[in-house]
């Protein structure tokens, strides 16, 4: 468990950097007051801020289903889901902010190309059985992805990881759910979540970030107590969990080499396709360019009420200024 944040006893001009590294090490929260290296900064600003990112742009995908949902049960679900993924955006512009970035900013960088997210939502969703399985794969990952980010060194980050964590593991649930359902349906349903699970299971493992020996900044982030985990741990974590849940669901995961390994206690995998990895990431997936012109397009028809709520704030802060 991380410890609260203790203030007495640090150095006022010398020694910061030791100190930082102390309470890192000591499971103490680093806060937005406190003195912080810039690489440390820099570090999350990047991570929160793709974090923020994938989370509006991943309102995309399953948001193309909204008017084509077969029951309204269905669609008051996924309206649901998307409103939720939304509020995890802004819970994570609002801890970027904290860091002395402008939320308007970091968008700009977005649809700019200057910020990535999640290569994941750079796939299309051909089916309604793609919502179920975006819920059970794509959220599972999540969840692997950010439960340990819950004890993340950096206050802000940690405390809204909480809350977004309680809401992807419900919309991993209901995924799944809707999986079952399909699943006990006709053979046209159960093919359609088949097809999906074979399109989504390798870019689910490749949301873990390339192998370790393959990212620069895994073994910082795990000493700044910004990362708890690996890439490969929490692939294999991931996959550990998926192969029971596959099995009862009754598809089959596309991998040829997948099989429980006795002495390790795991299942070996096959290895993802790395070169397309980086081609989507690079902006060469199948949706790159409609996910951002899509943002852009969102951002641009939005300015007349980003500009009426700073009138209208200014109008308030102008009659209590006055009344004072």
């Amino acid at each position: 468990m991380v410890a609260d944040t203790v203030d007495a006893g640090a150095p006022a001009e010398q020694g910061l950097e030791e100190y930082f590294e102390s309470r890192v090490a000591g499971e103490q929260r680093i806060e937005p007051r406190d003195w912080m290296p810039e690489g440390y900064r820099r570090t999350l600003v990047r991570q929160v801020a793709q974090h923020a990112h994938s989370e509006i742009i991943g309102m995309q995908p399953e948001g193309d289903w909204l008017t084509r949902a077969p029951s309204l049960r269905r669609k008051a679900i996924l309206l649901a889901k998307v409103q939720d993924e939304a509020g995890h955006g802004l819970y994570l512009y609002a801890a970027a902010e904290t860091l002395g970035v402008d939320r308007a900013d970091l968008t700009e960088r977005l649809i700019e190309g200057r910020q990535k997210y999640s290569s994941i939502f750079n796939y299309p969703t051909l089916s309604f059985a793609d919502v179920g399985v975006i819920g059970w794969l794509v959220d599972g990952a999540a969840i692997c992805n950010q439960v340990p980010l819950c004890r993340s060194s950096f206050g802000p980050y940690a405390r809204a990881m909480v809350r977004i964590c309680k809401e992807e593991s419900f919309h991993q649930r209901q995924g799944y759910e809707l999986l079952l359902r399909m699943m006990a349906g006709t053979e046209a349903q159960r093919a359609a979540v088949q097809d999906a699970v074979e399109r989504w299971w390798w870019p689910s493992l490749m949301m873990f970030g390339p192998p370790d020996a393959d990212s620069p900044n895994t073994r910082q982030s795990m000493a700044w107590r910004i990362k708890r985990d690996t890439n490969d741990e929490l692939r294999q974590r991931f996959v550990d969990m998926s192969v029971p849940q596959a099995d009862r669901l009754g598809v089959t995961l596309p991998d040829p080499d997948l099989r429980w390994n006795a002495e390790r206690g795991h299942y070996d995998f096959g290895e993802p396709d790395w070169a397309e990895f980086k081609r989507v990431i690079g902006g060469g997936g199948p949706c790159n360019a409609e996910r951002i012109a899509r943002r852009r397009a969102a951002h641009e028809n939005g300015a007349w009420v980003r500009e009426a709520a700073a009138a209208y704030a200014a109008k308030r802060a102008a009659e209590r200024e006055a009344a004072e």
